[in-house]
């Protein structure tokens, strides 16, 4: 690739151009851009990534250096690795290095081991210790198009966009001028159903939080038939009391996780050590289906089971209301994901659709998990097939910042009510235009279709042919699950496809989740099922 002459030049050329750079290319350009010495905020991490593919190159040809699937093709993601490279066990000693210097400053017990994020690419996480694994987690199903995207590099780049990156403002008082623009080309861009109105958070907890609050105060409202509190609420609010601070409740399932602040946690039931010791609401907990596999041999059974769980939220209902509690609001996940990849059929949620419409219970989808594209459709609620799936919709995680859509009525009457100093964060929403325009053009949410079916298939083989070590393969999209044995047989399992260069994530109680970025591919898929049988071969 020929530089183009003089020491300036067009810095979307030069990233446009990033996914097919070749090692002499990339030394060429890296020197180049170290002579002009036109480095603003974007220009180191880019710089590296330029220098980084004449190192892979060089790596990559060494023998021996890496673990590669026998079936392994050549990688279909431009800015992607061919496989996992694994130098040491994980956690390395770099690793265990930085867990006792960071032990010393707060608590490390959930961290798994140190990254480099600078060296990560596509699919592929890599650690202190020269490690590179394929992420089929994306830190907690969080990255929606990979590491290192060279679209997300080209946002850092922008000039136009340095503001925005620099200056975080309080956006519920002093938003940026292009701040509605970059929201309806954002986030509205891919509203549910029936919803015009978003608002914008920093994460899933706080945005869940906040839903809560949006719901309690539209029914409240409901029930005064105007907005207008009485003087007796405002003073009896400022002590905790009723009828300020009313004994209103919100219904949720066995198995739900909805985040850890303190109304979230009150409807997260997934695991004790969430909850242990904090204080919580008397709200109710309706049991969620528990369906047998395969679907398609326990289709009595299922709907039996379904059936009787919905007949116990009305009870709930009932019941809460003649505690003087009433409930104003029904939230639930499309699939149960931390509690342990749940699912029931879109017949159960229609049907509770309808109960919360019956009881005038607000209903809330929380898709801070399933949202963004796992699924093969960007929202899981889609495939629900309802034209008004939800009152709120919450979501997270693939969207890279937080918040949640609503209809008209759950807009605050007043302001202030819903409100905190960041109110979400517009670099984000920059990122996520990007994200979206990558989804679109290159049609991610057919190829996660595509991937999940090779996946899913490829886990009911894999349970076929170790009926005593895996069961109850599912899923939709690649947002998928499969049990272990137990749960110490599951946390082996995750440790061994580790060491062999396969990152995966626990749920429930002895579930193992797959939560791979959009750009996930089949090669990716066969490269995995390949390394995982290993994984259980040697189990076995």
């Amino acid at each position: 690739m020929a530089v183009p002459p003089g020491a300036w030049f067009c810095w979307s050329s030069l990233l446009g151009g990033l996914e097919t750079l070749e090692a002499e290319d990339s030394f060429c350009l890296s020197l180049t851009l170290f002579d002009c010495g036109c480095f603003v905020m974007a220009t180191s991490l880019i710089s590296r990534q330029l220098a980084f593919s004449l190192q892979k190159n060089l790596w990559l040809s060494a023998s021996g250096c890496r673990y590669v699937s026998k079936a392994a093709a050549k990688p279909q993601v431009e800015f992607d690795y061919d496989g996992p490279s694994m130098k040491t066990t994980v956690p390395g000693p770099r690793s265990k290095e930085l867990m006792k210097q960071l032990g010393q400053i707060q608590n490390t017990g959930a961290i798994n081991f140190f990254c480099n994020y600078e060296e990560s690419k596509g699919n592929y996480l890599v650690d202190v210790d020269g490690n590179r694994m394929l992420d089929i987690y994306t830190q907690i199903s969080s990255i929606p198009i990979g590491y290192n995207h060279p679209a997300l590099l080209k946002v850092m780049a922008n000039p136009n966009n340095l503001s925005t990156f620099v200056n975080r403002p309080a956006l519920g008082i002093l938003p940026p001028e292009n701040f509605p623009d970059k929201i309806t080309e954002s986030l509205l861009s891919v509203a549910p159903s029936g919803m015009t109105r978003v608002q914008t958070m920093s994460c899933g907890a706080c945005s869940n939080e906040n839903a809560y609050k949006a719901i309690f105060i539209w029914y409240r409202n409901k029930e005064r038939g105007q907005n207008t509190p009485t003087n007796e609420e405002l003073n009896t609010s400022m002590i905790n009391q009723a009828p300020g601070c009313p004994q209103l409740s919100i219904l949720s399932f066995m198995g739900g996780f909805h985040g850890r602040t303190l109304g979230c946690l009150a409807t997260t039931h997934s695991k004790a050590i969430h909850k242990l010791d904090i204080p919580s609401f008397d709200w109710p907990v309706a049991p969620f289906p528990r369906l047998q596999y395969p679907l398609d041999e326990f289709t009595r059974e299922n709907a039996e089971e379904e059936a009787r769980c919905l007949e116990e939220v009305e009870d709930l209902i009932v019941k809460w209301r003649q505690k003087g509690k009433p409930v104003a609001g029904i939230v639930i996940e499309p699939i149960q994901a931390e509690g342990g990849d749940n699912h029931a059929s879109p017949d159960f949620f229609r049907r509770l659709r309808n109960i919360a419409r019956k009881h005038g219970c607000a209903f809330h989808v929380d898709e801070v998990q399933t949202g963004g594209g796992g699924t093969g459709k960007f929202w899981a609620h889609e495939h629900w097939g309802m034209d008004d799936p939800a009152d709120v919709v919450s979501f997270s995680k693939k969207l890279l910042s937080g918040g949640y859509y609503h209809k008209d009525e759950l807009q605050p009457d007043k302001p202030y009510r819903i409100f905190n100093t960041w109110m979400g964060d517009p670099s984000k929403n920059l990122f996520l235009s990007e994200v979206l325009n990558v989804i679109r053009r290159e049609n991610l949410l057919e190829e996660v279709t595509r991937s999940g079916k090779a996946l899913l298939n490829g886990l009911y083989e894999l349970q076929a042919q170790y009926p005593s070590i895996l069961s109850r393969a599912r899923g939709q999209g690649t947002f998928c699950a499969i049990d272990a044995f137990d749960d110490a047989t599951r946390d082996r399992i995750l440790l061994k496809a580790r060491d062999k260069g396969v990152l995966l994530g626990g749920c429930g109680d002895r579930s193992i989740r797959f939560r791979p970025a959009l750009v996930f591919k089949e090669y990716h898929v066969n490269l995995f099922l390949n390394i995982f049988n290993d994984v259980l071969a040697q189990h076995k």
